[in-house]
């Protein structure tokens, strides 16, 4: 109901700006001036007017596109009026009200005639061709599917590092788009302004001040256990809209009520072992020990994924591999030169949470003996969640998922475990004033929780930032379910795959893997039918019926 009334209000405003700036221009054609100011039909009269589809008007005051749409509708107003030319469309489009305001109030305007209308749209037809194309691609991309890139080995070998991937946005409810007025399929910022500068001072894709609040169209599916999921990082300190935060895809292995533990590098699901899918195939951190040095290139042509750090010793070489499965890591003890293969897991109790040096004037503040003095300051990107806890990656939990209704207790022990999900993503004010704990102003030693929340983990467990660093994930935050993979190139982010790349000089240094084209994503079966085939007739039907269409169009019209 929030998300309604905000959005009618916009839509108020922008209905009497457009009023207040073109009343008269709609008068010198013919109507009622007070219909410039009636939301949907002022679109539709300039859209009469001016010889163009009236059901476009359906699309002036959808989010995203809607923006995209007036700005069209403006410039087909003013050149209704001869105000044609780059400049004055560049004026129309970054000051539309001020522009049309100085020609609705300015000296009496002359409506074109039909034939400089005519002349004047034979120039423009490509522009409008590409601006509908845009249109149209937009419509897509916001309200029906969406392309994530995988540029990170998190979910190796199941999903592979430079595997595109079509998200289906409906599947867990259509979450309505909350900054509507934005570019288009950018996903928070222009440009990325590199190491050097604040992500936060980077251009935003959306503007911030026009925001609606969260609401999801219910869907006609739930998220599964072990379901690969797509959805926005909580803890993206950078952009505020939640659905402006960066896009995560990992697996779904704890729904809301569920108790997730890790026990020496292995899940458990409410005390039971992790059910592992056809699809999926875990990796794990080995470190070994050879006489001789080992053939990376090779073994990386061999296994692909492969992400390695070399370290020689006084008897041979050391190799920490970062993400090997048990079948691969079980050729590689084989070898001749290994001397010792093992399971890399931390210590049960050993946590490395990261503290803030204490620092005065610049400096780092050292005590008597010249050891560094710490801070109670937390670098939580460094943690395990929740911060109180002595667990790591391989040794956490039991942890129970937070479940919509759930009533919580808070005290000194569980705040830790709740602070985000009752500050952030329930939006209260939370303070801790001496040992008390008040939401909205009021003490209180419980929480009713008002959402469901999920725990998101990658399948290469040691190589992950995963819920384990950043918490549960909250149901608003969920984008949807990955569908298939559209495109997949290796060496399509240099970065993310391994430290070796194997270059075979192929579209730019990127290889195209046909194998894995038009697979299905979700379906958790080992063996997966690649439909690559049918994507190419569809389409060579679709641009040879479209050849034909205008072939037969022309020889009719010669006719």
């Amino acid at each position: 109901m929030n998300y309604i009334i905000t959005y009618t209000v916009y839509i108020l405003i922008i209905s009497v700006l457009m009023g207040l700036t073109t009343w008269k221009l709609f008068k010198k054609m013919g109507y009622n001036p007070l219909f410039s100011f009636i939301p949907f039909y002022n679109y539709l009269i300039i859209l009469k007017e001016t010889k163009h589809p009236k059901w476009w008007a359906i699309l002036s005051y959808l989010p995203i596109v809607g923006p995209i749409m007036m700005s069209v509708f403006h410039l087909f107003l003013m050149k209704k009026f001869g105000k044609r030319g780059a400049l004055n469309g560049v004026l129309t489009v970054v000051l539309p009200f001020l522009f049309m305001a100085t020609v609705n109030y300015g000296k009496d305007p002359e409506i074109e005639t039909e034939e400089e209308e005519e002349e004047s749209k034979k120039k423009e037809t490509f522009l409008g061709s590409v601006t509908f194309a845009v249109v149209f691609a937009t419509i897509i991309h916001a309200f029906i599917t969406q392309p994530f890139g995988i540029p990170t080995g998190s979910m190796e070998r199941t999903l592979l590092v430079g595997d595109f991937l079509f998200v289906n946005k409906w599947a867990y409810g259509y979450r309505m788009p909350m900054r509507p007025v934005a570019l288009p399929f950018l996903q928070g910022t222009i440009f990325d302004a590199g190491q050097k500068g604040n992500p936060k001072d980077d251009p935003k894709s959306y503007v911030d001040a026009v925001k609606l609040p969260y609401l999801r169209i219910p869907g006609y599916d739930e998220i599964k256990r072990y379901d690969i999921v797509v959805f926005n990082y909580p803890q993206d300190s950078v952009h505020t809209a939640i659905d402006r935060k960066d896009p995560y895809v990992k697996r779904c292995i704890g729904i809301p009520g569920d108790v997730i533990e890790f026990r020496a590098g292995r899940l458990f699901v409410n005390n039971a072992p992790e059910k592992i899918l056809g699809d999926e195939q875990q990796q794990h951190k080995f470190i070994v020990k050879t006489s001789n040095q080992l053939n990376i290139p090779q073994l990386y042509k061999a296994y692909g994924f492969l992400p390695v750090q070399e370290y020689q010793t006084n008897t041979g070489f050391l190799y920490a591999f970062q993400g090997l499965t048990n079948e691969v890591a079980s050729d590689i003890k084989k070898l001749p030169e290994v001397e010792e293969l093992k399971e890399d897991i931390l210590q049960k109790g050993f946590n490395d949470i990261a503290y803030f040096p204490i620092k005065e004037r610049g400096e780092v503040v050292r005590d008597e003996s010249g050891n560094a003095m710490f801070s109670k300051k937390i670098d939580t990107s460094n943690c395990i969640y929740p911060i109180n806890k002595p667990w790591n990656q391989d040794w956490y939990g039991p942890l129970r998922i937070p479940k919509k209704g759930d009533v919580v207790k808070l005290d000194k022990e569980t705040l830790p475990t709740y602070q985000w999900i009752i500050s952030e993503y329930e939006h209260n004010k939370l303070e801790n004033k001496n040992g008390k704990i008040y939401v909205n102003g009021q003490e209180t030693t419980q929480y009713t929780i008002k959402q469901n929340y999920y725990m998101m983990i990658g399948d290469n467990r040691d190589a992950s930032l995963d819920a384990r660093f950043f918490g549960v994930v909250p149901e608003e935050n969920i984008v949807g379910r990955p569908m298939f993979t559209w495109m997949s190139l290796e060496g399509a982010f240099k970065d993310g795959s391994s430290s070796y790349q194997a270059n075979k000089g192929s579209f730019f240094g990127m290889t195209i893997r046909w194998d894995r084209m038009f697979k299905a994503t979700n379906t958790g079966e080992a063996n997966k039918t690649s439909y690559w085939w049918v994507a190419v007739i569809i389409l060579v039907l679709f641009f040879g019926w479209d050849y034909f269409a205008k072939l037969f169009g022309k020889k009719k019209e010669e006719d």
